[in-house]
């Protein structure tokens, strides 16, 4: 029998990890836990022997909305390519965000028996419009049910004309190109600085240096 793990009290502070690694994880189609990478175990503060057997609800945040599971596993369970970003809650309470991409393990009659999840940090520009959102949702909850955010995350994927999946997506992309103009930018910043350098050292030695004939 598996012993149920106490949640901890939830903390504002973020857990620092080694963003550029992968969290991966293995779980049946009820979503208990088979198995958990190195990553998951440094990132989530559980041993391999508090995850297993588990369901991997044990690392979800207060701050989450449960609609955004209910479209998750609405997606999954039909197989559907997936792309979620959920804020984890690790044994410590510090919190982590991560975005998860799924794959599907299935039998020769291509049912579903297992879901193989690999979750990558998010960019901040994205957390901040994500957590925007995630706020509303959750505050419908609390006062009208998850049928009530039902309704508002339809209606306002609805206006964008995208699902949630192309949400998170839209939001992903547009950050990077951000990143990159940015970067882009900076660059470009640093070249003139350079080339200014450049002129002003040579035209002082070559000046300087033809005062000697005189």
């Amino acid at each position: 029998m598996t012993t149920e793990i106490k949640k901890p009290q939830p903390l504002n502070e973020a857990v620092i990890w080694d963003t550029e690694k992968t969290i991966v994880s293995k779980t049946d189609v009820f979503g208990t836990i088979e198995y958990a990478n190195e990553t998951f175990v440094e990132v989530s503060g559980y041993q391999e022997f508090e995850l297993v057997g588990q369901p991997h609800n044990i690392v979800r945040h207060p701050d989450m909305p449960q609609i955004v599971f209910k479209v998750m596993w609405e997606n999954i369970k039909a197989g559907r390519k997936f792309h979620g970003i959920v804020k984890n809650l690790s044994k410590s309470g510090k919190f982590y965000w991560v975005i998860t991409d799924f794959d599907y393990v299935v039998d020769e009659n291509a049912i579903i028996t297992k879901y193989i999840a690999r979750r990558k940090a998010v960019p901040q520009g994205v957390i901040d419009k994500v957590e925007n959102l995630y706020k509303k949702l959750l505050q419908i909850e609390e006062v009208r049910g998850i049928e009530g955010s039902e309704k508002f995350l339809t209606g306002y994927l609805e206006e964008l004309g995208l699902t949630y999946v192309q949400l998170i997506t839209k939001l992903m992309v547009d950050d990077a190109q951000e990143q990159a103009e940015k970067e882009e930018e900076e660059l470009q910043q640093q070249t003139a600085e350079s080339m200014e350098e450049m002129r002003s050292g040579f035209f002082n030695r070559f000046f300087n240096n033809k005062l000697n004939f005189f």
